[in-house]
């Protein structure tokens, strides 16, 4: 629950950032020369700072994603494979409890009767 809650907290963090990016450098106003001051003490981003975070934000992503395709690439066969055993066991054991895997010997009647 814990490891959720810093996910989500980081996850939220980083759309603020996001968000203030684009807030801030959208529309003429956000030039320093026909703003004047800038107000609040923000900076501003450049066009070109943006484009640079969403570049960068971009390839993160792509990174992260190949490296997942890679990862369940290499280990689907031995998923499959774990999946294919295990049902072959199961069919065993359900053959066994059936008992025609190895039927139990009848019950050797009494001679002496």
């Amino acid at each position: 629950m814990r490891r959720q809650d810093q996910l989500s907290q980081l996850l939220d963090e980083f759309c603020a950032l996001v968000f203030s990016v684009l807030r801030t450098s959208s529309g003429p106003e956000s030039h320093p020369l026909v703003s004047g001051a800038q107000s609040c003490g923000r900076l501003r981003a450049s066009p070109a700072g943006l484009v640079s975070l969403l570049l960068g934000i971009s390839t993160a992503l792509i990174f992260c994603g190949s490296v997942t395709f890679m990862i369940g690439f290499v280990l689907m066969p031995w998923v499959l494979g774990l999946v294919m055993v295990l049902h072959f066991v199961g069919m065993l054991t359900n053959l066994s409890t059936l008992g025609i895997l190895c039927p139990c010997p009848a019950p050797l009647a009494d001679a002496s009767s």
